[in-house]
């Protein structure tokens, strides 16, 4: 059983916009995202779950106006749904456990990299840098950060 889940005690530290995001599939502004230009070294989990989404070495910079990523760092972690809202179909990312509304991915990433691109709302995460990721139980993941 995963120790991962969609904790109230969260939700309820979300501010508004964090909420819109994950609780209500919002989307943010482009290029207003907290982690847009993080360059630092370490992971990105869901703001609500803490399960592990995105490793820094997946991130780059996509010009979309929102963080963009390669591949998720685990898996399992990250469900694909289709999307039909606002007249497009689309592929909608959520976090498994978590249930948060995350973002969307699309065929028109780095092809010497997959060719996904992961384009995700900064409200969603939680960065947690390389040299915490031991002590906060992401030990694990420390050989896919560099």
């Amino acid at each position: 059983m995963s120790p991962y889940k969609k904790d109230p005690e969260a939700i309820a530290k979300l501010s508004p916009e964090q909420f819109r995001v994950t609780q209500q599939s919002g989307t943010e502004r482009p290029g207003t995202g907290a982690y847009l230009h993080n360059k630092d070294a370490g992971i990105y989990v869901d703001i609500v779950s803490g399960e592990p989404l995105f490793a820094s070495t997946d991130k780059y910079e996509s010009g979309c106006g929102w963080p963009s990523f390669t591949r998720p760092i685990e898996p399992a972690h990250v469900s694909e749904l289709r999307d039909t809202s606002h007249g497009m179909v689309r592929v909608e990312v959520r976090s498994t456990h978590g249930d948060s509304h995350l973002g969307h991915v699309f065929p028109d990433g780095p092809e010497d990299r997959g060719g996904l691109r992961y384009c995700i709302n900064s409200a969603s995460l939680r960065f947690v840098p390389r040299e915490r990721m031991a002590a906060e139980g992401y030990g694990a993941y420390l050989d896919q950060v560099g």
